[in-house]
């Protein structure tokens, strides 16, 4: 005979444990840490130096566009349990050639940048091939190809150019098409209006005010937000984002549920790839030339970007979100200690330092979620 008080077998702290624990194993949880105790000390100690206002706010937020393009592809990438190392490498080499189509053979630029990402897209599917074909760790193939793309990218300069630097893209973009999608800016009325208002800081001519400091939003911030919110909704809404999971979480097991696997990772590989020309091509609108040394370090950068936004190193857990505030992270730190007046250099030390502590938290959460001690 049971209590008439009693509806429900499940004692409710279990029902609070439960939604605690489901909440401390968010991917996100530490990549939301973080970037709340980066804005407080940064307002604390660079509140006054200009970092917040509207030039400000765009700098440390370009920087965060940067590692964002890339992050996103590196935490799709890591999630479905690969790494892959030529990424900055892969920058450079997409850049160059984008130069060296346009300026060197005379093609116009939005040729040169369709060809570029073909070419790029169809490395990053080379990548995939050969580490599902062969077995050969992600990791080993990816530092090959990092030396192999580098290599070119020094190459080819010398070769054709006789030097390592190529310019004169600006001047061959000029009014193209496609280039506008890269380098060109977005709302540029609004903050028009806003500078005319009296709400964002202008240029001032004499007693007039002129054109706004920051006169519109770069391509690069648009093609960010774009990746994270393409890379977040095919991640959690779609049969392909569990795909992504399940190649990284257990292949096998997977595999026998029909999950195809290898496809699944080298698509993840072409789509990194392709994150990695849309940096290089937003990168050399900007500069309006293309070097043999861009990109140096940026796959280690996207790397510990998807390890502060809670992805695993071993596969099958994270989230693009996490990965993008991760990015912001990286962003806000490393402007943020220009306008605190803190040596630059010591840049390195804290992505040293939050990269240890973010893999010693998503060792603790991995435990957490298997059930080890």
């Amino acid at each position: 005979m049971s209590d008439g008080n009693v509806t429900s077998g499940v004692d409710e702290r279990i029902k609070e444990q439960s939604r605690l624990r489901t909440a401390l194993i968010r991917p996100e949880l530490g990549g939301i840490c973080g970037t709340i105790i980066v804005f407080a000390l940064f307002l604390l100690f660079a509140g006054d130096s200009g970092m917040f206002n509207s030039q400000g706010v765009l700098n440390w937020s370009t920087v965060s566009a940067q590692f964002m393009i890339i992050a996103v592809g590196a935490c799709l990438l890591m999630i479905a349990g690969e790494f892959d190392l030529s990424v900055g490498s892969m920058i450079g080499f997409a850049g160059m050639m984008i130069a060296i189509f346009s300026v060197t053979l005379g093609w116009p630029v939005w040729q040169a940048i369709i060809v570029t990402f073909i070419l790029s897209v169809a490395i990053g599917g080379l990548n995939g091939f050969i580490v599902v074909r062969t077995g050969l760790p992600s990791f080993i193939v990816t530092l090959a190809f990092l030396f192999i793309l580098r290599g070119f990218t020094i190459f080819l300069p010398q070769l054709i150019e006789r030097k390592t630097i190529i310019g004169g893209i600006r001047d061959a973009a000029e009014g193209d098409w496609l280039a506008v999608v890269f380098g060109g800016k977005v709302l540029t009325g609004l903050f028009s209006w806003l500078g005319e208002a009296g709400m964002i800081a202008t240029f001032e001519r004499g007693t007039k005010k002129g054109m706004p400091v920051v006169d519109g939003i770069p391509m690069l911030i648009v093609w960010a937000i774009v990746l994270v919110i393409f890379g977040h909704i095919l991640l959690t809404r779609t049969q392909f984002g569990n795909w992504v999971f399940a190649s990284g979480g257990d292949a096998e097991s997977a595999r026998n549920s029909g999950v195809p696997v290898n496809r699944v990772k080298i698509l993840m590989f072409m789509f990194t790839a392709f994150c990695a020309c849309v940096f290089a091509t937003c990168q050399v609108m900007e500069f309006g030339s293309a070097g043999a040394d861009r990109g140096l370090l940026k796959e280690f950068e996207a790397i510990i970007a998807v390890v502060i936004g809670g992805a695993l190193l071993t596969g099958g857990y994270g989230s693009v979100i996490g990965a993008a505030l991760g990015a912001l992270i990286f962003g806000v730190v490393q402007q943020g200690l220009f306008f605190a007046g803190v040596e630059s250099s010591l840049f390195r030390v804290f992505l040293g330092l939050i990269l240890l502590a973010a893999v010693i938290l998503n060792t603790y959460i991995r435990r957490m979620i298997t059930g080890e001690r």
